[in-house]
Parts: structure tokens; C-alpha cells; sequence
């Protein structure tokens, strides 16, 4: 930015033309002029955008066919997940050859969540699986090769599901557009599989 003593004398050298010379009050308006027409840009204040909190509760209602036990719970509200609602889906989702209870990833709830949203569904997912232990999996393996030997159903990451009034590859499409993990379709066994693994898709029987 000029100075100001330069701006004085760079007036005072254009009045020095004329010939009259402007009173001290002009000289001020002069200089003031030229100094505003250096002055930086105005700049406008920053808003903070505030980010969309989720408020909403989430809820999901699953049926075991292997216990015939039937859950609808509320499982996130208020910002967080309800742990006793969580305990609850997953005493459901357990083993039930074992009976052992495992944590089910939350994720797979959300899922869930949004699969009931996109398919319109009335009815609970039917669970064919959820929750395996290393013993039930192994059994599962050596009498299928379509059964993973290290499973993401061991890591409480995976489901097998349907639903009794939405078609099963409308499902499956309801999955794949949700493009957060692997969906296996069986259409012979007729069930889903969902997990929370890499984003894949295959076809069993």
C-alpha cells in the first residue's frame, strides 16, 4: 500500500497545476479518495455449516427360524446405539447349535435397517443364519463347499435372510444398492446372504 506522505505529495503535485490550489479541507478529501481506492476488498464473514445430526431412531424386527423367537427392537435413538437392544438382537442372532451368544457388528443392523426402507417390507427378516461359532461353521464346511472355511459369520459380520413378501432378487438388489459389503444370492436355498466385508457379489445355489 502507498503511504500516506506519498499519497500527500502525489496531490498535492496534481493541484499544483491549477490555478488556484484547493483549501486543506480539500487536500483531506484527496487523500482520503486515495487511500480508500487502495483500501483491500471488503470481506465476507464466514458461516459455519453446521453438520445434519441423524435423530431419528433406527429399529429392526428379525425372526429365528431355527427358535422360532421373534424381536423388534429400537437399537440406535437419540445419537447411539441402545445396548440393551443390541444385547437382545444378538441373544436372537446367536448360535443355535451352541447357544453361544456373540456381538453382532452394528452395521448389519443398519443394513437391515435400510433394506426394510428401500423394499417397503411388512414382515421381519427370517434369520437362516447369524452368529456362528468355529465349531458350527466347520460342521457346515465339510458338508458344503459353498460354506467358507473362515466365514464372516464367525466375526458376528454376516446374515443369511429373506423375507416372506418381497421377492427374493428384489432383495438382493435392495442389498447390492446399498454397495457396503458382500451379498451372496441363493436362489435354490432361497435366502440372502449380507455382510460387512469388502463390497462383492456372487451366486450359490
Amino acid at each position: 500500500m502507498i503511504a500516506r506522505r506519498r499519497l500527500f505529495q502525489l496531490g498535492l503535485s496534481a493541484l499544483g497545476a491549477a490555478a488556484v490550489g484547493p483549501s486543506a479541507h480539500a487536500q483531506d478529501d484527496i487523500i482520503g479518495a486515495l487511500l480508500e481506492a487502495q483500501a483491500p476488498p471488503a470481506v465476507a464473514p464466514v458461516v459455519a455449516i453446521q453438520p445434519v445430526i441423524e435423530t431419528a431412531p433406527k429399529w429392526v424386527s428379525l425372526y429365528n427360524l431355527h427358535t422360532a423367537e421373534k424381536l423388534q427392537a429400537v437399537y440406535w435413538e437419540k445419537g447411539t446405539y441402545v445396548p440393551d437392544a443390541l444385547d437382545a438382537l444378538n441373544k436372537v442372532l446367536r448360535d443355535h447349535r451352541t447357544g453361544e451368544v456373540a456381538p453382532m457388528n452394528v452395521q448389519l443392523f443398519d443394513m437391515l435397517a435400510d433394506i426394510h426402507r428401500e423394499t417397503e417390507t411388512k414382515t421381519a427378516f427370517q434369520i437362516i443364519s447369524g452368529y456362528r461359532s468355529a465349531a458350527s461353521n466347520k460342521l457346515l464346511s465339510e458338508r458344503s463347499g459353498e460354506v467358507a472355511k473362515r466365514s464372516l459369520h464367525m466375526d458376528g459380520k454376516a446374515m443369511d435372510i429373506y423375507l416372506e413378501d418381497v421377492a427374493l432378487d428384489k432383495l438382493r438388489a435392495a442389498a447390492l444398492d446399498l454397495k457396503r459389503g458382500g451379498v451372496g444370492y441363493y436362489p435354490d436355498s432361497k435366502f440372502v446372504h449380507v455382510d460387512v466385508g469388502p463390497f462383492r457379489r456372487w451366486q450359490g445355489s
